[in-house]
């Protein structure tokens, strides 16, 4: 298990940022960001990113001050090493997974193929 909580970080950007979102949210209590892994995409996977409040079984809590980011097991899978951060730039800014086992990726970052 302990493997499993170092497989993937969240940057500061990315706690500070859903931190924010959450305190904007009406019943934000108990909510989470989720981030999944689901066939799609232009690549041939695409990452969901989504608030949420129900945690499954399977589900693997990553924490950075006191923002917690919940994976399932067969998301990590693909996401292992990763890390999920928050951009912002002049186009716009977004929550993107530095993902080092994607090989290649579409030109907006949000699908990826191994």
């Amino acid at each position: 298990m302990q493997d499993d909580i170092q497989a993937f970080t969240v940057s500061e950007n990315a706690a500070r940022r859903i931190s924010v979102l959450l305190k904007e949210e009406q019943e934000a209590d108990n909510k989470f960001m989720r981030v999944a892994v689901e066939g799609g995409g232009c690549s041939g996977f695409q990452y969901i990113f989504k608030f949420d409040s129900v945690k499954s079984h399977d589900d693997l809590v990553f924490e950075k001050n006191d923002v917690s980011v919940v994976i399932d097991e067969i998301s990590l899978e693909l996401l292992k090493g990763g890390t999920l951060d928050f951009t912002e730039e002049l186009i716009g800014s977004y929550f993107q997974v530095i993902n080092p086992n994607a090989s290649s990726g579409c030109g907006c970052g949000t699908s990826f193929s191994i």
